[in-house]
């Protein structure tokens, strides 16, 4: 399986955005490009199998998603999460992004409060802001590269306007996989203060230690959350546009329906059914081969940074497929990070600065692709960052 998860696809010419729009988002020319989300893996031979049958079909007009969609879904959150999910939980939506402003819309009202821990994902800022929102940051505690939430700033920013809290776990870009003490004591703050959380759990099958379900925290807070969950990043399937977002409570499922609705957001593509049900039915092996070859390419990266690479620091990630590289040791202007990288090392990196407060001076690199790739990248840095 490792031999797979070595192959080299070309992947210039393909209309990839990783690969096609990096040269012209970031300003370089023949970049590598280890920035946006996706993997250089192929997926797993179950779903391209499926895939391929369902091509074969020949015709792709509007579908619907089948009980076994549903019972693949479950049964992959009871196994590898210790959840019981009933198909009335789950709510279909394309992509989970789309889900965040869904979730948004449905459980707060403009001009309404939204506490988000930051650094993280960009895309929570917008789902609140985009909708005239408050995105309410709330700077992480860290320590070396370590962080944890910071429930005193959290308690200092709250006003009579906060009425929900995003939570990113495992967490994306500083790869915490948040301990059940943290988020029981988060899921504490939470009801104490009446908050909804909107959790964001897209990376939770990449995990490099145990990972808690926030659902599983507590019977209480599970009736006060929507969870986003999706195969797209356990996978490689990001395309195809399909997420899971799980809500037990009838009354916040509704809310979250009628947004839904409201947008005529309701259809998967013709191609979602047969990938998800590959994926979570069929190809449980291949995620379990991944997970020690993207531990490998981790521990490539982050030993080599800290043995020879002193302006850089890292800290190896307990989840996700990202690390997070402090470059402030480089002595550069943080604004000039992402065009150095590009254009002196040849080398696509998320800039930090667009996951928020904290980000400044830190870039994030993707490390699900070959081992290759990752020498590569590390000969860059040596030509460069010594």
């Amino acid at each position: 399986m490792d031999n797979q998860f070595d192959e080299m696809i070309p992947r210039r010419g393909t209309s990839s955005l990783k690969w096609d729009g990096a040269d012209r988002i970031f300003g370089g020319k023949d970049l590598l490009p280890m920035w946006i989300a996706d993997m250089d893996f192929p997926v797993a031979p179950a779903i391209q199998e499926a895939l391929h049958r369902r091509v074969d079909q020949r015709v792709f007009g509007y579908g619907m998603l089948s009980p076994a969609y549903y019972e693949a879904v479950s049964g992959w959150m009871s196994r590898r999460h210790g959840c019981s999910v009933p198909r009335e939980w789950i709510v279909f939506t394309a992509g989970v992004v789309t889900a965040l402003n869904f979730a948004v819309q449905a459980v707060t009202e403009p001009g309404d409060e939204i506490l988000i821990p930051s650094p993280v994902y960009g895309p929570f800022f917008h789902a609140a802001e985009d909708w005239n929102r408050v995105a309410v940051r709330c700077p992480l505690k860290e320590e070396d590269l370590f962080y944890t939430f910071d429930f005193d700033d959290m308690e200092r920013r709250l006003t009579p306007r906060t009425k929900a809290l995003m939570l990113c776990s495992p967490h994306n870009p500083v790869g915490r996989v948040w301990t059940r003490a943290e988020l029981e004591a988060l899921a504490d703050f939470c009801l104490r203060h009446d908050l909804i959380v909107i959790a964001d759990e897209i990376h939770h099958d990449l995990v490099f230690r145990p990972h808690t379900l926030f659902l599983n925290v507590s019977p209480e807070i599970a009736q006060r959350t929507i969870l986003c969950t999706a195969p797209s990043k356990t996978f490689n399937i990001a395309g195809i546009q399909a997420s899971n977002i799980i809500i037990p409570n009838e009354e916040l499922r509704n809310k979250y329906r009628a947004v839904v609705a409201h947008h005529h957001a309701f259809s998967a593509n013709a191609f979602a059914e047969a990938a998800v049900v590959a994926a979570y039915r069929d190809s449980e092996g291949w995620l379990d081969a991944l997970i020690p070859y993207l531990e490998g390419n981790m521990a490539l990266f982050c030993g080599t940074v800290a043995a020879e690479l002193p302006k850089l620091r890292v800290r190896r990630p307990e989840g996700t497929y990202m690390v997070w590289v402090d470059c402030t040791g480089l002595g550069r202007d943080p604004k000039d990070l992402k065009r150095f990288f590009a254009e002196e090392c040849g080398l696509a990196f998320n800039d930090g600065a667009s996951f928020g407060p904290g980000g400044e001076g830190f870039v994030r690199v993707n490390l699900a692709c070959p081992r290759a790739y990752v020498e590569e990248c590390l000969r860059r840095l040596r030509a460069h960052c010594q």
